[in-house]
């Protein structure tokens, strides 16, 4: 339930033979960076460099009050909002929404993903059609700076990581309801659905609907 396969649908980004690589998705966060700015020398005409490294489609929408930092790839039919903050080391996709007040950084969005209001997302990937409800947020760094592990919850076993931050790995289709905070190291499987004010630890099976740690049910 961990791996690249199991969560996404490499399809759905530009990200595929760079994700492909890897068995675990969180491996690829180190190597953000450099993946988007070899990927935005490659894309053509329909991308406009607007400035170094930082490639944003003739068909997306951003606002004069938004910032993008570099490098970063905007893809088509996409919207960044008013006030949004691209740190750096983004690659979104098609047909996504990066709302007001939106912070990214060292992330990969799939196509039609959905980050619409206040939001942060940080060293994190989300999967082709997931959301986040207005107020959720991945939280990125342990409050003890240790390194992060993903806990099986299931199995009650942990993966090192090696990783100092490291946000929230969500599959395709996954709903993270308003108001939510995904620890460090949190793996949501596909089609997953988080209620709102939810504070999400570890690996979550996918078709199932998180309440809390002790109550997760699967979807029928």
């Amino acid at each position: 339930m961990y791996t690249v396969q199991d969560l996404y649908d490499l399809d759905h980004t530009l990200a595929k033979e760079y994700l492909s690589q890897y068995e675990y998705p969180w491996q690829a966060l180190k190597g953000i960076k450099e993946f988007i700015i070899d990927l935005g020398k490659t894309l053509g005409d329909e991308y406009d460099e607007v400035s170094e490294n930082v490639w944003v489609h003739k068909n997306a929408t951003v606002f004069p009050s938004a910032y993008l930092g570099a490098p970063c790839i905007i893809g088509e039919g996409t919207e960044v909002r008013h006030c949004a903050f691209v740190r750096g080391s983004a690659l979104v996709g098609k047909n996504c929404v990066v709302g007001n007040s939106v912070e990214l950084k060292n992330v990969i969005l799939f196509d039609n993903v959905q980050v619409p209001h206040y939001n942060y997302v940080g060293d994190s990937i989300l999967g082709y059609k997931s959301h986040m409800g207005a107020g959720s947020i991945t939280s990125n760094v342990k409050s003890d700076k240790t390194l992060v592990v993903v806990k099986d919850n299931i199995n009650n076993e942990q993966i090192e990581t090696g990783l100092k931050k490291f946000g929230a790995m969500l599959g395709d289709y996954v709903e993270v309801g308003c108001n939510s905070v995904l620890n460090p190291g949190t793996v949501i499987g596909r089609h997953t659905n988080i209620y709102p004010v939810s504070r999400v630890r570890g690996q979550i099976p996918e078709n199932s609907i998180f309440k809390e740690l002790s109550n997760i049910v699967s979807k029928k």
